[in-house]
């Protein structure tokens, strides 16, 4: 009977007993195959063999010589030292290695031996505790696994080290490649020219050379990206074919009328959004699609046309939203279109008292309401809907992804629209949202904002506070933001609290100051808005609470203190919240830049106004791991692939992937059935793919 590698304990490896096993368990090593798959987290080239006479000091170095003698002695402090001397044709070299005398007895005299360290000069050249390879006769030096070739080195915790891992890695190819099989249909690999498994597999652990280890990575980041797009192509297919969800009919005269209270001309990318939501929504398959709008774009009325033919096919609409702040402004955008229509819009969030929530509750599950615009209350136990037509989630990168899907299991196939001013790059996209269509509103409303961006260093803060109150002396408004609440020593970071206290006590004496953040109560935050967009307030003070829905035209200037402790696309976002009016607006970083990365960042935010290029550079900085957290998207850990860097890997894989499921979308003919228990095994659950085949 065949050993099955996936479930087989990794104590079967030659070399692993049970001490053993449990410290590779630690590394998240229980199986064979798990050893298999820990992949090396870089390489170092020691097979350019060096004789001893050409070594250059302080550099890490190869030599290949033969062991002319050993010994063992005791410094004057007591430390035991066991010393090797080894030479060739060309000279000599000293080994050390302290506090392990029981290395004398590997090492016989005239044994040839390859050696690897940082070569240093103490009375002769020397290494100190070298990687060493003995070849005994009878031995193929080309399986050397620690020198004299591409070396892997692994990611390890305490008590594991290299030479124990490369050793049972080694056992474990020996042992167990073979039995490796290989799910990928042999015409994917032929028209992508991949590597079979088994040679990938053995490769990415010991290659050759280096073009067999590019070989072996790209087969094995293409199956990483072919079984997410595979899930993705899965999830798509499934929704579309879902037969349960009902297509909402047009009445022509009610749509002319809500057009007619939105009270402006809509630019022709919403125009095209709109259209996209239309045939979404009028069709017989649930719409699942996400709307990327810039700041100011007018995502809103987009998505308020979503909602307008739920409500016009007597059914419930209801959009959730990140903060109690964005929560109110929207009911207050929605309720002025939807008013005068004769729909009930109402709005339900954990700041209102009880009465006030029982009573919105029992609209909603009576249906009186028709939108219903909310937090994360919505999602919470006791809230049911009559019959939920479309859920719309704005600012989706808020929200965890379990939070998004309970919304969907309000209702039975609702239609969703998905929103963010975060403009994700096509790879981002393609990766995280690859089930779902997509809109782009690329065009702003009154034309390009007016707003110019500068950064100085902290020794020039006074002309941004003179700036400030000259622009309030024209009648406008200033945003002053810090990235955190309470005074950060470790972040050399002032506080929003303290800073408040001392801006409106000195530089901004005898003006309006106020002051909002996160820790504030609901009500507090809320009246403190509400005086602002009024104009009661000259200045506020606040941290990154305004970085979404916050829209007051009046405010013209923004001062973004330690501007190096935000993301690029953070400081866009918090950028949009100024240039909303009719004059010109001035966003000013304030930063004593001290990494390399963080000027780069303020540099790129400087110049451009472009999210989608700021997006970019964003990703192509921090990575996707940073800016789009496991929390956010939901998608496993890539061990190998990089959405940036193999971006034309991934277009591969997902072209394949969806061909694939086009061609076979339940998985049931056995060709495909390794792939299919993969695609179970990684996905199920996340995806909720149920049964495929």
């Amino acid at each position: 009977m065949a050993t099955d590698i996936e479930v087989t304990s990794a104590q079967y490896i030659k070399g692993v007993g049970p001490d053993r096993l449990r410290v590779l368990k630690r590394l998240g090593i229980s199986t064979i195959k798990d050893c298999l798959w820990y992949f090396p987290r870089r390489y170092e080239d020691r097979s350019d063999l060096r004789p001893i006479s050409s070594l250059k000091l302080d550099e890490f170095q190869t030599i290949k010589g033969r062991v002319m003698k050993s010994s063992i002695f005791r410094t004057r402090k007591g430390m035991t030292i066991f010393q090797l001397t080894v030479g060739d044709e060309t000279g000599t070299i000293s080994c050390l290695w302290f506090h392990q005398p029981y290395m004398k007895r590997y090492f016989k005299q005239d044994d040839s031996v390859i050696l690897y360290g940082k070569v240093q000069k103490n009375r002769g050249l020397q290494i100190i505790h070298p990687e060493y390879e003995i070849i005994r006769p009878g031995d193929d030096e080309h399986q050397a696994i620690h020198t004299a070739r591409i070396v892997p080195i692994y990611p390890l915790v305490s008590g594991v080290n290299q030479r124990m891992l490369r050793g049972v890695v080694k056992n474990a190819l020996q042992q167990y490649a073979s039995l490796v099989e290989d799910p990928m249909p042999t015409n994917i690999r032929a028209r992508n020219r991949l590597l079979g498994l088994d040679s990938a597999v053995k490769n990415i652990h010991f290659p050759v050379n280096e073009r067999q280890r590019q070989e072996a990575r790209k087969r094995l980041v293409f199956d990483e990206f072919f079984l997410l797009q595979m899930a993705l192509a899965v999830k798509r297919y499934k929704m579309r074919s879902n037969p349960d969800t009902r297509a909402h009919s047009i009445d022509a005269s009610r749509e002319e009328e809500f057009f007619k209270t939105i009270g402006f001309e809509l630019t022709d990318a919403q125009k095209k959004t709109i259209e996209d939501i239309r045939k979404d929504m009028t069709s017989s398959r649930p719409m699942h699609r996400l709307v990327q709008g810039e700041v100011g774009s007018g995502k809103t009325v987009v998505s308020a046309y979503g909602l307008f033919l739920a409500a016009a096919n007597n059914r419930q609409g209801a959009i959730m939203v990140p903060t109690e702040i964005l929560a109110r402004q929207h009911y207050l955008t929605l309720n002025n279109i939807f008013a005068s229509l004769g729909y009930n819009v109402v709005l339900l969030i954990n700041g209102m008292n009880k009465d006030e929530k029982h009573e919105v509750v029992s609209q909603i599950q009576s249906k009186e309401a028709d939108i219903i615009v909310g937090t994360h209350t919505l999602i919470q136990k006791g809230i049911s809907f009559k019959d939920l037509g479309v859920v719309v989630v704005d600012e989706q990168h808020k929200f965890g992804v379990e939070q998004r899907s309970q919304l969907k299991t309000k209702t039975q196939n609702p239609d969703i629209l998905v929103m963010t001013a975060t403009p994700i790059p096509r790879t981002m996209a393609m990766t995280l949202y690859g089930d779902m269509d997509i809109s782009v509103i690329d065009e702003l409303p009154q034309g390009p904002r007016d707003v110019s961006t500068l950064w100085i260093d902290s020794s020039r803060v006074h002309e941004a506070y003179a700036f400030v109150k000259e622009q309030i002396s024209a009648g406008r408004q200033a945003y002053i933001v810090y990235p955190v609440i309470d005074e950060s020593v470790s972040l050399r970071s002032e506080g929003a609290e303290k800073m408040y206290e001392k801006l409106r006590n000195e530089a901004f004496k005898g003006l309006r100051v106020g002051l909002i953040h996160a820790r504030m109560k609901d009500d507090d935050k809320s009246d403190i808005m509400k005086m602002f967009k009024k104009t009661k307030i000259d200045i506020l003070v606040a941290t990154t609470i305004i970085e979404v829905g916050i829209d007051v035209p009046n405010a013209s200037v923004m001062v973004i203190e330690n501007a190096e402790r935000f993301g690029l696309s953070q400081l866009h976002q918090l950028r949009g919240r100024i240039g909303r009016g009719k004059f010109r607006s001035y966003c000013i970083l304030v930063s004593d830049a001290r990494t390399e990365e963080s000027r780069q960042r303020l540099e790129v935010i400087s110049k451009t106004e472009d999210g989608f290029r700021i997006a970019e550079e964003d990703l192509n900085m921090r990575g996707p791991g940073e800016l789009f957290g496991k929390r956010q998207h939901g998608l496993p850990q890539l061990n190998l692939g990089n959405v940036v860097e193999d971006v034309d890997l991934l277009k591969q894989a997902r072209q394949e992937a969806f061909r694939l499921i086009a061609e076979d979308p339940q998985l049931k003919d056995e060709r495909h059935a390794g792939l299919r228990d993969l695609l179970l095994e990684a996905f199920q659950d996340r995806f909720h793919l149920g049964s495929i085949g």
